[in-house]
């Protein structure tokens, strides 16, 4: 007798938990009077917004991290290097602050007179000046003057308490016109200070070449920084030498002249030039050109010739200088100069150039100095000087 044994199959059971979620979602879903592809939509799109936030704030992280290393490196290049990095470069900010600084505006006017050649300066007025008193305001006034002529400057009237001053002044400069393309006009601004040194507010500058003086100018300007004060211009001079050392002659050319101190109440002079030469701090000979009359730049091309035998050329001092010619008073030195194998700079460079070039003909052209400073240097006493 046989037994039969009933094969049962036994499903593994369900887990509730997942089944409850399914149909929670599918509830949720089923609630929403949406068709399902519009839900579909809806979270793909959030998901996309909620990936590109995450995105921006790690490469925010990023460039902060970035920054910070670029920053220690400056900083470690500055303390352990000896290149220029220690002159780290401001920030942007910082350049954008220095070029929106403002000290002002100035009104002015230029007219040049072509037949009696003078330039006639106007000073109007200034507005928006920056305040150099402690109530907030200005004592200004203005300065005007040529840098071909320093000695001659103008002040306007001080105007107090105010930082919109009116001046309304007009000067005049008599400058030939041969000259106008080296000037410029300068006017500066100065707050009035009773007991202490006046401060400068700022400047305006003029080349006069820049601009076209067939017409009468007016035009406002900002105010800049203004520069040091220039140092007198005396003029300068252009002239060739050339030396023969087996017949020891020397030949200088004194070609011309420009842009010479004016020494007449005029504004111009009536100069001469003197070459003269030294051997062993003592006098030797000398030479001077024709007087050209009322000019700041006389054309010469005169020529002269010197005999120095070569054995004294080591010992010999050439000092060249410009004088102004007065029939009644004593005849004044504009400036000089003077060459050899003593001097320096250009002067040594030209006597030079001519001592290695023999037989030709060295054109140079050099700045006048004042006539004390070359006087001490060459051993000349003033007293001895030659009209």
């Amino acid at each position: 007798m046989s037994h039969k044994v009933a094969a049962t199959t036994r499903t593994p059971p369900t887990t509730a938990h997942s089944t409850t979620s399914a149909d929670f979602f599918n509830n949720i879903i089923n609630k929403i009077p949406l068709p399902k592809w519009a839900i579909i939509a809806i979270a793909v799109t959030a998901g996309v917004i909620l990936l590109a936030c995450i995105l921006c704030i790690v490469i925010k992280c990023c460039c902060k991290k970035k920054k910070q290393k670029k920053k220690d490196k400056i900083s470690l290049l500055g303390i352990n290097g000896s290149t220029t990095t220690n002159f780290v470069q401001p920030d942007v900010d910082d350049l954008d602050a220095g070029l929106t600084e403002r000290r002002g505006k100035l009104q002015y006017s230029l007219e040049y007179d072509f037949r009696t050649q003078e330039l006639t300066v106007g000073v109007k007025q200034a507005s928006q000046l920056i305040a150099m008193d402690s109530g907030g305001t200005s004592d200004p006034y203005v300065v005007t003057y040529l840098t071909t002529n320093l000695k001659k400057k103008y002040e306007t009237k001080v105007q107090h308490k105010t930082l919109n001053p009116i001046f309304k002044e007009y000067y005049t400069f008599h400058i030939p016109q041969s000259d106008v393309s080296d000037a410029d006009v300068v006017m500066k601004v100065y707050d009035f200070n009773r007991f202490m040194k006046h401060d400068i507010i700022g400047e305006v500058r003029i080349p006069l070449k820049s601009i076209d003086l067939n017409h009468v100018i007016e035009e406002w300007r900002e105010l800049d920084q203004a520069v040091k004060d220039e140092q007198e211009r005396l003029g300068d001079i252009c002239f060739s030498l050339r030396y023969v050392p087996a017949t020891g002659k020397m030949t200088v050319i004194i070609l011309e002249a420009k842009n010479l101190k004016p020494m007449d109440t005029d504004g111009l002079s009536d100069p001469y030039v003197k070459i003269q030469l030294i051997l062993n701090k003592k006098k030797w000979k000398k030479k001077k050109t024709t007087v050209k009359k009322n000019t700041l730049s006389p054309y010469y091309n005169e020529t002269f010739t010197f005999e120095v035998p070569f054995e004294q050329i080591q010992n010999v001092v050439m000092v060249i200088s410009v004088w102004d010619h007065d029939k009644v008073s004593k005849n004044e030195a504009i400036g000089k100069l003077f060459l050899g194998c003593k001097a320096t700079g250009n002067q040594l460079q030209h006597w030079s150039d001519m001592l290695a070039n023999p037989r030709r003909p060295i054109a140079q052209w050099h700045t006048l100095q004042p006539a004390d400073e070359v006087d001490n240097a060459v051993g000349i006493k003033t007293r001895f000087k030659i009209p």
